[in-house]
């Protein structure tokens, strides 16, 4: 018995062991074609991008993971299967429910660790890349003055240079706009040759310039001429230096990025969300506070419905403003309209805000039941596929991948429809969450039970004759 179960998790863990690197090397190739533009021309290290990619590759486990579990199931049933091991384990009396009983051990275990891993390493990921892939963002393309247009990314100067020797250090006919004063194109050099050269740290550029003349314009004196007064200054030699920090890696604190939902455990979402809830209701209160005053007539009672007006007051006038002196109608009016004014503006400030908790809330309950869903998938996504292989005993990478394409494309539409309606708040954040989950379920007992009685759910002639008996043929 030791051997069959030696010989069915070797089976079984070859195939899951290569298709999840194949998957997580395709998403993470994926990844750096959506960013290719923010890290290419930057001159970052290499690795860097070598960071970027292992984060990103811990993050995308929630996608790879339920695909080399349903693929590796397929595939490695389906080679006992089609190598006719599943009859000869069958023959000696072993059901292929107690043969698939030591993979279940395995998807338990994998289960904890993948909740281990949704909990702990994946908010760390997350953490990571986000301030990391933040950074690279703000970082300026690689220092690079190119010819005859203007450079503009060195902050406070423009320059253009009509041509650059091969030694890429050596510049021809340049002309520098001075921008650090903030007065526009007042200040301007142009020189015939240059030299540019970095200091020892890296942090400064040092332009030598040769041949040339340095213009600026300035205010008359004391302000009030209209015309300028313009220097001209004729050199043989001038040195200007400019920051280079702009086109550093400059890393931000992680610490600002901590409290976004996806880079909290389970421990910490809850703690949000009692957070979250409380601020609600602190909100709520301080509505109420403001609002009540407001309606002196129409309160709220304990059963939220609108009391009547006090009878014991005698008006003349059915109109409460002709009650009034004339000369007091149009101030009490007046008072009227602007307290409105002022609780319709107060109420459409609430309601953004509540609309914005309350969709944050939303967020952090789906981050939540996603640290359980993706450890129940594992479990689910393995009882699908064990016994499609079993059915189908088919083996290698033809059939058994379309089988396992189409019921993940059904488990991930499933799984983001069901998000995306959560964090619209047209379900519930556990419904929208277990909605994959709960439809699968079904499946996979589905096709457990039609595997484990030797069931052909393939069979085209008895669903014929299946159909036959309530549409029975005609006899001519």
């Amino acid at each position: 018995m030791k051997k069959l179960h030696k010989l069915i998790i070797l089976s079984y863990l070859r195939p899951f062991a290569a298709t999840f690197f194949i998957v997580s090397f395709i998403l993470s190739m994926l990844f750096l074609f959506k960013y290719i533009d923010e890290l290419v021309g930057k001159g970052l290290e290499w690795y860097t991008i070598l960071q970027l990619l292992g984060y990103n590759f811990a993050v995308n486990v929630p996608l790879a993971l339920p695909l080399a579990i349903l693929l590796a199931s397929i595939m490695a049933f389906g080679n006992l299967g089609e190598q006719y091991e599943l009859v000869a384990i069958k023959a000696s009396g072993i059901s292929l429910s107690r043969a698939m009983l030591p993979l279940v051990g395995v998807m338990i275990l994998l289960s904890i660790a993948a909740f281990y891993f949704s909990n702990i390493v994946m908010p760390h990921s997350f953490l990571k890349m986000g301030s990391l892939l933040y950074d690279v963002k703000q970082k300026k393309a690689a220092f690079n003055i190119p010819e005859g247009v203007f450079y503009n990314d060195l902050d406070g100067y423009s320059i253009r240079v009509n041509r650059k020797d091969h030694d890429e250090k050596t510049l021809h006919g340049l002309m520098i706009y001075d921008h650090t004063q903030g007065n526009g194109n007042m200040n301007v050099v142009m020189a015939k040759k240059g030299e540019m050269f970095k200091s020892d740290d890296g942090r400064f550029l040092v332009l030598n310039l040769y041949d040339g003349v340095r213009y600026s314009e300035n205010p008359g004196e004391k302000g009030y001429n209209e015309r300028q007064r313009q220097t001209r200054i004729r050199f043989k030699e001038y040195g200007l230096k400019f920051d280079l920090s702009g086109f550093n890696l400059e890393r931000t604190k992680e610490e600002l990025f901590k409290d976004h939902y996806q880079m909290l455990n389970v421990k910490q979402l809850i703690s949000k969300e009692d957070s979250l809830q409380t601020l609600l209701k602190s909100k709520q209160k301080n509505l109420d506070a403001y609002i009540e005053p407001t309606f002196l007539i129409f309160r709220r009672n304990e059963n939220y419905t609108k009391i009547k007006a006090d009878t014991a007051l005698k008006w003349k006038n059915s109109d409460i403003l002709n009650n009034m002196p004339a000369t007091d109608r149009m101030v009490v009016a007046d008072d009227a309209i602007n307290s409105m004014r002022n609780v319709k503006s107060y109420l459409s400030t609430a309601k953004d805000e509540n609309k914005s908790t309350n969709e944050l809330l939303r967020k952090h309950m789906v981050e939540f039941h996603r640290k359980f869903t993706l450890s129940f998938a594992c479990i689910v996504l393995f009882f699908i596929g064990a016994p499609m292989g079993a059915i189908v005993r088919k083996g290698g990478l033809g059939l058994p991948v379309i089988i396992s394409i189409l019921f993940f494309l059904v488990f991930h539409v499933l799984s983001m429809t069901g998000e995306k309606f959560a964090k619209q708040g047209q379900l519930e954040a556990y419904q929208g969450m277990w909605l994959a989950t709960i439809v699968l379920v079904p499946m996979g007992i589905f096709l457990t039970y039609k595997a484990a009685t030797d069931s052909a759910i393939f069979d085209v002639e008895k669903y014929q004759r299946f159909f036959n008996k309530f549409f029975p043929k005609k006899k001519d």
